[in-house]
């Protein structure tokens, strides 16, 4: 995620985002040599600041933006890691007609004040909502259709796998097919949620994981209280029985629905999706951390960390929005 990118508390600047990824560099490259690897990445506070730098551009081009930017963070952190990767600039297409355009639900940027707001809601005629007790801007977030790079990814997964993809980010640049000519594409002003695409990615490349690293660990029960308990397996049924993350659709509720695609819409039966903190990412693959969604739990759908619960204090809750659920 973009926000794995920016750790809380720090500044949004280049040499954050090269000094987050250089720390999780090394365990993804040696990762990457017992495993087939695909990287996708979020890009919501890096395209957020972009539109406050030039807010005339439109956010098919900031994306493209970002895209690169995240991408070159990425690469550079890798190769230092002694991992070759290939960033691909990903068109995504969606339904320029859908629902999500009347109603604008992706959070982009920075936190506000009410105040301010108000302020740049008026000065600049974004569409502003609450993100805990702050404010945030949302624009449209349609669901990804196809990912028209998507034969490119697969070609180098095939042909040349000392190359580690990095492909989709911030959810790919949001494009429409023109009704009368359809192979012509053009710009939507959109953000794609990079969740959403992430799982459409994992599902039309038969990955057998799919897995969601954040800034807050995995799926959490009553989080931010007292009471707090973290999952260590869920089976979708269950996730979507409990609602779980519905508190948070502009944090972990995307993740988790994300979780809940891949595992219900993939061609294998056995294939599972995991939600787990950034810093943990070897230790998800074994479910040591972290939440793994998968279809075959027992009992009632859920496996609860206790030993976790017991060793350590649940988080707490932050005054700055939540990026768990």
């Amino acid at each position: 995620g973009g926000n794995a990118l920016q750790r809380r508390g720090e500044r949004l600047t280049i040499e954050n985002m090269l000094k987050a990824a250089a720390d999780m560099a090394p365990t993804l490259a040696t990762l990457s040599k017992e495993h087939e690897l695909v990287l996708t990445h979020g890009n919501g506070p890096q395209v957020g600041e972009l539109a406050l730098e030039r807010s005339a551009a439109t956010f098919d081009v900031l994306g493209a933006e970002s895209m690169g930017q995240i991408g070159y963070v990425l690469a550079q952190a890798l190769s230092s890691a002694g991992r070759t990767t290939a960033p691909i600039i990903c068109q995504v297409v969606v339904d320029p007609q859908h629902e999500a355009f009347r109603d604008p639900s992706k959070f982009v940027g920075p936190i506000y004040g009410a105040k301010e707001a108000t302020a740049l809601s008026q000065s600049l005629g974004w569409v502003m909502k609450p993100d805990g007790e702050y404010f945030r801007r949302v624009v449209p977030s349609p669901p990804p259709k196809e990912i028209i790079q998507i034969e490119a990814i697969k070609t180098i997964l095939e042909q040349s796998p000392d190359i580690l993809p990095i492909a989709c980010g911030g959810g790919g640049i949001p494009v429409s097919r023109i009704p009368s000519n359809p192979r012509t594409l053009t710009g939507v002003e959109a953000v794609i949620d990079k969740d959403a695409c992430g799982a459409k990615l994992a599902t039309e490349l038969d990955a057998d994981g799919f897995i969601i690293l954040t800034d807050g660990g995995g799926i959490w029960q009553n989080f931010g209280k007292p009471t707090a308990r973290e999952m260590k397996k869920a089976s979708p049924e269950y996730l979507e029985g409990t609602k779980a993350g519905k508190n948070f659709p502009g944090s972990m509720g995307p993740k988790i629905q994300a979780a809940i695609d891949f595992v219900n819409n993939s061609k294998n039966q056995n294939a599972w999706a995991a939600i787990g903190d950034l810093k943990d990412v070897a230790k998800i693959f074994n479910n040591e951390e972290g939440t793994l969604v998968m279809k075959d739990v027992k009992g009632e759908g859920v496996v609860w960390r206790e030993a976790a619960v017991s060793k350590q204090d649940p988080p707490k809750q932050s005054k700055a929005p939540h990026k768990s659920g």
